[in-house]
């Protein structure tokens, strides 16, 4: 109970759902004294009893990457706190000077970075392998020396426990009471959603060619990945289908979810997103919203124990289009399908759940 805890992020934002909403406020309601350092230039303050130390906001990312990892050692040894959590790999190089003041490290791996690096186009593809062989090299023997490993996925976790034997999944479910669920299908539009970053990766051409020349409408909300993404989509047939809501915040995307009648997450089969757990599944699942998803082993299994949704071929425009004109206007399978769903979230994939195994974790760092 009186332990100080310390999380330390340069690169996310300070309310990154997962770092401040999800694990430090959870701890704050177990912990007398948590802090997060962040980098974005917005201030101190302190919300929801966790203080937030700002470092400042990076000008680039090498200035990020030389600089601030050394502001956030400086300021986190002047917190002395019992346990400092680090969100970054890039982190990493400051974990082993932390721990020799006597503090436990634990170390939050939200992606499996090492296979990410093989599908990042602005790595020469030549060199992909072998940067990706060098991360994962030192990943490796730093978590060997450091005192926990928290991971995003269970994939992630095994990949962990491999090196670390006190390794743990917390899992980026939702928080249910944050997710309205809707049972309304009368004043639902004939419409599909998605909700999260737009990237090419995340089958947005895939969705406008399935809605091409139907009655289905997209809306469609988050930030595009870079300007002429957007511009080629824009450009696309099926945009006049399209209402974009650009970035919507918690209410706003509840507003959303009430309109549709189906959620998409149709990512491309990459080595990271196909054992990924993508929240926004869960999201549509919590808000009664049947899914329609790329057909990975893993989330196959998931949708169809659950009885919560539909898979496709990710790569097939015309299934995805048959399967969503079949689905689309049965209400009764939809209700059926979205009642499953949220009863899924309510049992197992919610941050209740994770909460605990989060605390569990803290209270085993002394053991």
């Amino acid at each position: 109970k009186n332990m100080k805890i310390c999380h330390i992020s340069t690169v996310h934002s300070r309310y990154d759902v997962r770092i401040f909403f999800k694990e430090c406020v959870s701890l704050a309601k177990n912990y007398k004294e948590v802090h997060l350092i962040i980098a974005d230039g917005l201030g101190d303050e302190t919300k929801n009893n966790v203080i937030i130390h700002d470092l400042g906001k990076p000008k680039t990312r090498k200035d990020r990457f030389l600089k601030f990892s050394k502001l956030a050692l400086s300021k986190a040894k002047e917190i002395q706190a019992d346990v400092y959590h680090l969100h970054d790999p890039e982190l990493l190089r400051i974990a082993l000077k932390l721990q020799k003041f006597g503090a436990k490290i634990i170390y939050d791996s939200h992606e499996d970075l090492p296979r990410q690096i093989l599908n990042k186009t602005y790595i020469p593809k030549y060199l992909r392998k072998l940067i990706s062989r060098i991360i994962e090299n030192y990943e490796n023997k730093i978590s060997k020396k450091i005192n926990g490993i928290a991971a995003a996925t269970p994939h992630i976790r095994d990949r962990f426990l491999k090196i670390n034997k006190n390794t743990v999944d917390i899992n980026n479910f939702p928080i249910i009471e944050d997710i309205k669920f809707n049972s309304d299908w009368e004043n639902r539009e004939l419409a599909i959603g998605y909700i999260g970053g737009i990237f090419k990766t995340r089958g947005i051409f895939e969705t406008l060619d399935a809605i091409n020349n139907t009655d289905i409408k997209l809306h469609l909300a988050g930030n595009f990945s870079h300007s002429q993404l957007e511009t080629e989509c824009k450009s696309h047939p099926a945009w006049k289908q399209v209402e974009f809501h650009g970035y919507l915040d918690r209410n706003g995307v509840n507003e959303l979810l009430k309109k549709v009648r189906l959620g998409m997450v149709i990512l491309e089969a990459t080595p990271s997103y196909i054992v990924s757990l993508p929240i926004k599944m869960f999201e549509y699942m919590a808000a009664g919203l049947p899914v329609v998803a790329s057909n990975f082993p893993l989330w196959k299994s998931i949708i169809d124990e659950n009885k919560c949704g539909i898979c496709v071929d990710q790569t097939n425009h015309e299934e995805i289009r048959n399967k969503l004109l079949a689905l689309i206007s049965n209400d009764d399978k939809l209700i059926e399908m979205g009642k499953n769903g949220r009863k899924a979230v309510e049992l197992t994939y919610n941050w209740e759940v994770e909460e605990k195994k989060l605390v569990e974790f803290y209270k085993n760092l002394n053991n």
